[in-house]
């Protein structure tokens, strides 16, 4: 099981990749104003559970499970987001706070009906 903090780990990994290509330990706490030890203990962690593997030159990249993991979370960011924005009106930054909480304690009925009204 991941919990919340590994789940923001695992997205904000994804987004830099898609963003840089190439994502090393020290992308992660820039990009999310962390120390270099609380990383390194992240990494660690996602590495042991089977999510992320560190090459030789400490590049991150995801193994087939922590890649449909991450995408799964995403997934429900940007749809969490479009539809406090877009349904229900929530100006856009607030959005986006709010879904980076909610992705991570939504039920997957509640998600679905959201893709659901988003698709009507």
């Amino acid at each position: 099981m991941i919990y919340e903090s590994g789940e923001n780990y695992l997205e904000t990994l994804l987004r830099l990749k898609e963003k840089m290509g190439s994502v090393r330990s020290i992308d992660l706490a820039a990009e999310l104003n962390y120390s270099k030890p609380s990383i390194s203990r992240a990494v660690s962690v996602l590495k042991n559970a089977g999510y992320i593997t560190v090459d030789g030159e400490g590049h991150l990249d995801f193994t087939e499970e922590g890649a449909r993991r991450a995408n799964e979370i995403y997934e429900k960011h940007r749809t969490l987001k479009r539809f406090l924005h877009e349904k229900l009106g929530v100006e856009e930054h607030i959005a986006e706070q709010d879904a980076c909480r909610i992705e991570h304690i939504i039920s997957e009925e509640s998600f679905a009906a959201i893709k659901r009204s988003l698709e009507n």
